[in-house]
């Protein structure tokens, strides 16, 4: 089996609609894909109507948290959206997107970038507007060369000079709030140093203590030697360990199914879950 469990469409920062993810996970020879959009579950409903035989969807969203002034994200699956609490908070956090990020275009046009908000606005389009639609924008302005080199010190990446903090949930609350729903938490690219600073492994520790069910392990921002620290921490603290592309479509240069999570650890991920049961897919012939 081939399975990603970390992909985002057009519901929050990706380029694909929920449906065309599902078909191009499909035509990638996936047979398992997860849906993990910021802080949304709105695109669900497509890719589930879209998703083509074959095919089985693990709906998912991608959690904004924030300890001690770093900025951490929590990958959440196969919870209850309809639970209260946990929807109350990332309505929060999405209610805090537009603002954010007009924040951080106005401290980009201070600093002589000539960047409108209604030019980020038309990226984003239905989406929850986020950093990688700004740094789209760098893009086509021809400040930065890729998405990625927008996520420096030097433009958006967590402290830098354009960044702007949002409503973020504490990760601890994060934990309580999907398993209250039913759901799985992973740390999303716990270790991706390139992208700021990152939480100390004795955090990871106390997450581990709280609830916290695997780490994200196999990822486009981690190195080999990060990998292998990041699988001995799992086995450590009893954490799942998995693999995923972190798919944003032409937004980064990651391909679907590029890091994949072992089918056993996908299996517990499942066992674990009460809130919602993976969807397979009928909806669409599967690509030849």
């Amino acid at each position: 089996m081939h399975i990603d469990l970390h992909t985002h469409s057009t519901a929050s920062d990706g380029t694909d609609t929920p449906a065309e993810l599902v078909r191009n996970a499909a035509a990638a020879g996936l047979d398992v894909v997860a849906l993990t959009d910021h802080d949304t579950v709105r695109g669900h409903a497509e890719a589930i109507t879209a998703l083509p035989e074959g095919l089985t969807l693990v709906t998912g969203a991608e959690l904004s948290c924030r300890i001690d002034g770093v900025g951490l994200h929590m990958l959440a699956y196969l919870f209850d959206p309809d639970e209260p609490e946990l929807a109350r908070e990332r309505e929060l956090v999405r209610d805090d997107r537009v603002p954010r990020a007009q924040t951080m275009v106005r401290k980009l046009q201070a600093l002589g970038v000539p960047i409108e908000w209604e030019q980020v606005a038309r990226i984003a389009g239905d989406g929850s507007v986020g950093r990688p639609h700004i740094a789209t924008a760098l893009v086509d302005l021809g400040v930065v060369q890729t998405v990625s080199d927008a996520f420096t010190p030097e433009w958006l990446a967590n402290g830098g000079r354009a960044y702007a903090e949002k409503h973020e949930l504490d990760p601890f609350d994060a934990i309580r709030l999907v398993k209250a729903a039913g759901g799985v938490t992973v740390f999303a690219h716990p270790l991706a140093v390139e992208r700021g600073e990152v939480v100390p492994e004795a955090s990871i520790a106390r997450f581990a203590a709280a609830g916290l069910d695997g780490i994200e392990v196999d990822h486009m921002d981690h190195d080999e030697p990060t990998r292998a620290r990041l699988r001995g921490l799992a086995k450590e603290l009893g954490l799942l360990a998995t693999g995923s592309s972190d798919y944003h479509g032409s937004r980064k240069t990651v391909r679907l199914g590029e890091y994949t999570t072992d089918p056993e650890i996908y299996g517990e991920i499942t066992r674990r879950a009460t809130g919602a049961f993976p969807v397979p897919g009928a909806g669409g012939p599967r690509p030849a």
